[in-house]
C-alpha cells in the first residue's frame, strides 16, 4: 500500500508540527481533516460507501468476525486485481474471500460498527517483530471500556485481537476514520521518515 498521497496531503502539517517540537505519542490525534484518498491510492470512495448494501455474513460477536476472516485468503492487490492498490467494497470481499490488509480491515471495521462498537479504521505502518515495516491498515475498537487492536490479516486467533496497550508499539498510525466517518490524522505520521 502506498502512502505517497498521505505524505503529500500532510506535508504542510508535518512541517508546522516539526517546528513546534517532536510528538511523543504516535497515537495522539491531530486536528487535521483528511480526504479519503490520503489513506492510500486505492481508497477512491468516501467511507460511507463501504457501508452500502446488505452484508450476507451474520456476526454476533468479535469471535464470529475472527472465525470468518481466518477462512479468507490473503492475496496482494497486484496478484488479485493487477493494480498496486485497490480497496474492495466489503460485499465484494465477502463474495471473493480474498484480498489484502485494507480489504480485511474494511470488512472487520464495518462489521464492528454494525454491531454497535466504537471502531476506527487506521492506516499507517506496522512493525511486527520479524517483518520489515510497510504500509498497513488495521482496526482499533473499544469494548467494555477497553481498547483493542484487531489485526484482521493475522493467521492466528491469539494475534488477531489484542489489547491496545499490548499491541500499540507495533503500529505507527498515520490516518484514521471512526465509526461516525470522521477522518483525522495521527501524530505517528510525524515519526515516519520522509
Amino acid at each position: 500500500m502506498s502512502f505517497a498521497i498521505v505524505r503529500r496531503a500532510l506535508a504542510p502539517l508535518r512541517r508546522l508540527l516539526a517546528r513546534s517540537g517532536p510528538a511523543h505519542d504516535p497515537w495522539e490525534r491531530l486536528p487535521y481533516h483528511l480526504p479519503a484518498q490520503t489513506f492510500g491510492r486505492g481508497s477512491m470512495h468516501p467511507f460511507p460507501w463501504y457501508f452500502e448494501g446488505r452484508s450476507h455474513v451474520a456476526v454476533t460477536c468479535v469471535d464470529d468476525i475472527c472465525d470468518w476472516l481466518l477462512a479468507c485468503e490473503y492475496v496482494p492487490d497486484p496478484d488479485l486485481f493487477n493494480e498496486t492498490d485497490f480497496w474492495q467494497h466489503p460485499l465484494t470481499f465477502e463474495r471473493m474471500r480474498k484480498g489484502d490488509c485494507e480489504d480485511y480491515a474494511l470488512w472487520a471495521w464495518r462489521k464492528l460498527v454494525e454491531m454497535g462498537f466504537e471502531a476506527e479504521l487506521v492506516a499507517g505502518v506496522w512493525h511486527p517483530q520479524h517483518e520489515a515495516p510497510g504500509g498497513h491498515v488495521w482496526v482499533r475498537y473499544r469494548h467494555e471500556d477497553v481498547d483493542f487492536i484487531l489485526e484482521a490479516v493475522s493467521r492466528t486467533r491469539d494475534t488477531m485481537v489484542r489489547t491496545f496497550e499490548s499491541a500499540r508499539a507495533e503500529y505507527v498510525p498515520h490516518a484514521g476514520v471512526d465509526h461516525k466517518f470522521q477522518l483525522f490524522a495521527y501524530s505517528g505520521y510525524l515519526h515516519s521518515p520522509g
